[in-house]
């Protein structure tokens, strides 16, 4: 235990060969015998070949993974998992580097400091939490990156909240910034840099499909009836379901486009939802989704939506 919901796991390949290489920002796909997969940021040094570090948030309204991960797992048991993958890499080329984790969300930077550091790149780390008992790897990143840490405790109360707005309303040239925590972090961090240069701003999600930067889901065509205004339409699958509403006039206030932002939410009515947002609890799930990146199951061809 690494905090007081977070539980440290330490990977191996079973006859002590190397694992396959990864790069800073990487995760894992774990396939978990009670037929669950969730994915999972590497944390440790890139440069490790012996072994994958992984950690896992107890979610109290999570889909079963990481309830099973903390009760089920002990040293020794073995776990099937995919080869890494990386869709939050590091830009090398930037001068200075902020990075901002909320809670879980310190894994991937932790590999990003560890990055930066072996190759003499300026770097800030800001690590937010309730208090420092929250804080995983306290210890670790103080050791390791010494005055590049920041530790922001919020002890629970809103306006002690990390001034991200402060922190980067002056870009100096040739910053990138780094955000992986809860949807409120992201796009709190989005929106105070929203005028920083394209591809300088960096960002995963952490939520129930979105954890540690999840594999890519196929997209299927499908349609959604909505029942107010008695129409279907058809969802390519190359289209979301908020292109579709928007083309034929329906309109739904919409921010990030990404699912993290909350405000497209929809009710719907029937049908089988792959959610796909970092926003909604379990129980909102059942009525609600986000049309800017949900869509039908597969094997469901409709969805009736309350518009």
């Amino acid at each position: 235990m690494v905090a007081p919901r977070i539980k440290s796991f330490e990977l191996v390949e079973p006859a002590g060969a190397p694992l396959p290489p990864f790069t800073a920002g990487s995760h894992i796909d774990v396939r978990l015998p009670n037929g669950l997969v969730r994915s999972y940021s590497l944390l440790n040094d890139a440069r490790e070949r012996d072994r994958y570090e992984i950690a896992v948030l107890r979610e109290a309204e999570g889909g079963g993974g990481s309830a099973w991960m903390h009760e089920h797992v002990q040293a020794g048991d073995r776990l099937t998992i995919d080869p890494p993958q990386n869709r939050f890499e590091i830009d090398e080329g930037g001068d200075h580097n902020i990075l901002i984790a909320g809670g879980i969300g310190i894994t991937p930077l932790l590999s990003m400091a560890a990055r930066f550091d072996e190759l003499g790149i300026d770097f800030v780390l800001y690590a937010c939490t309730r208090n420092r008992a929250e804080t995983a790897y306290a210890k670790y990143m103080e050791a390791r990156f010494g005055e590049r840490v920041r530790l922001h405790h919020t002890e629970g109360e809103r306006e002690r909240r990390l001034d991200v707005d402060a922190l980067l309303r002056v870009r100096e040239p040739g910053t990138h910034v780094y955000v992986c925590g809860p949807p409120g972090l992201i796009a709190a961090v989005r929106a105070a840099a929203r005028e920083w240069p394209q591809g300088t701003v960096h960002f995963e999600l952490f939520g129930p499909t979105h954890a540690a930067g999840g594999a890519a889901q196929e997209n299927r065509p499908f349609d959604v009836h909505l029942r107010r205004r008695n129409l279907t339409l058809h969802v390519p699958a190359e289209r979301s379901i908020l292109d579709v509403l928007t083309a034929n006039g329906v309109r739904v206030r919409t921010v990030c486009n990404d699912g993290f932002c909350g405000t497209c939410t929809t009710r719907y009515v029937s049908g089988a939802v792959d959610h796909r947002d970092g926003v909604l609890g379990e129980a909102e799930r059942g009525n609600l989704l986000q049309v800017c990146v949900s869509r039908a199951q597969a094997g469901s061809d409709l969805l009736v939506l309350d518009l």
